[in-house]
């Protein structure tokens, strides 16, 4: 078994790596502690020994481990050492494994490992790992970034990160509470962005921002609808091999007005949603209509 080391917490940096846990849940850190105030620690954190390149790099840095690393830290703070010095108190140093990682790729799948085993993750949070892994490049490739972080999983569950990352990428900051989405719902979402309706999302959340999760939900399944029930291919009674009309379809028409219309889709037919302000275009709804009546029946 390996040594296990007792380091002082000020010796950690928690925030060398990224994180693939992007919030703790404040009732399971309570329970954390109060375990480890009543039994100690029953499984040391991982770390990695710092090169010592820049000014102020501390020691170590955290591999796995960030719930009890914080647990640490805060009964620390509740009980404070007598005499820095002679006598720092029990919770001013973790029990930890120094793990020697060959490179970041391979720190940050030991992370992962250790999470899914203990704690999975959330979808979202996966798919803010995956991205953020990519924004610092981590890696030169989204399935790179996949494969080496998961690398248990099938090909059919390395798609389905894939699309968690999209969703990441496209949906960050304008849904709430997005951890809370479940790993069906994130696959709904990559659907219709595979799909092109990322304008249609945005624009149906955008009239809902800063609703809740339920609501925005609400709001998002019939553009989710469309792209499930629609694929974008040729209607079955086409010829092989026609090609789309350019700019079709057509999602959304912005006027220079301020108007937008979006159309949406729903299992009794097609709505258009006409976004105008009523004290700017108080007739509008009626004009629209007189032109769809001359158009499909004349004069």
């Amino acid at each position: 078994m390996p040594q296990i080391h007792h380091l002082p917490l000020a010796d950690i940096d928690a925030t060398a790596l990224l994180r693939d846990r992007l919030a703790l849940d404040a009732a399971a850190l309570g329970t954390l502690q109060a375990s480890i105030l009543r039994d100690g620690l029953r499984q040391p954190i991982e770390v990695f020994a710092q090169p010592d390149t820049q000014p102020g790099t501390l020691p170590f840095a955290l591999i796995s481990g960030l719930r009890r690393l914080t647990a640490f830290q805060r009964l620390h703070a509740q009980n404070p050492a007598d005499n820095p010095t002679t006598n720092p108190g029990r919770f001013a140093t973790i029990p930890a494994f120094i793990r020697a990682p060959q490179d970041t790729a391979q720190a940050l799948a030991l992370m992962v490992a250790e999470n899914e085993i203990r704690a999975p993750i959330t979808p979202w949070e996966k798919g803010a790992l995956l991205q953020h892994c990519l924004d610092a490049r981590h890696f030169e490739t989204l399935d790179a970034a996949t494969e080496t972080l998961f690398p248990d999983l099938t090909r059919q569950g390395h798609s389905r990160l894939r699309g968690f990352a999209l969703v990441f990428a496209e949906l960050e900051g304008v849904l709430t509470d997005p951890e809370r989405l479940s790993a069906r719902r994130m696959d709904r979402l990559a659907v219709a962005l595979r799909a092109g309706l990322g304008e249609l999302l945005h624009l149906t959340l955008a009239d809902h921002r800063g609703a809740g999760p339920e609501t925005q939900w609400r709001a998002l399944e019939p553009v989710i609808t469309e792209a499930l029930l629609l694929p974008e291919a040729p209607p079955p009674e086409a010829p092989p091999n026609t090609p789309r009309k350019p700019g079709r379809p057509r999602r959304a028409l912005h006027l220079r007005s301020g108007i937008t219309l979006r159309r949406e889709w729903t299992r009794n037919g097609w709505i258009i949603r006409i976004n105008a302000r009523h004290s700017e275009h108080p007739e509008i709804v009626d004009d629209i209509l007189d032109l769809v009546e001359r158009w499909f029946q004349g004069e």
